[in-house]
């Protein structure tokens, strides 16, 4: 089941003003979805738990992106979002 957009852009907006216990939340909502386990992934990494961290990358199948700087990845998941589902 895919994760609600909307929710998951407002769980970015939420990490990146540092709002981290609230973007938490939101994104274990949907841990199904490989986009929430990413944003998951990088609020782990952010709190310097990075065995959970790494979890979460292997969710969303995002391994390669474990040593990115976690907010130009968050802009990037936040690029990818905004793309039409598909492309």
């Amino acid at each position: 089941m895919n994760a609600p957009k909307t929710e998951l852009l407002r769980a970015i907006e939420l990490a990146l003003a540092g709002d981290w216990d609230t973007a938490h939340q939101l994104v274990q909502r949907h841990e199904d979805d490989p986009s929430a386990a990413w944003i998951h992934a990088v609020l782990h990494k952010v709190e310097g738990d990075l065995a959970n961290a790494r979890y979460w990358y292997q969710r969303a199948d995002r391994l390669d992106h474990v040593a990115d700087e976690p907010r130009a990845e968050l802009a990037a998941i936040q690029s990818e979002l905004h793309l039409p589902r598909g492309e």
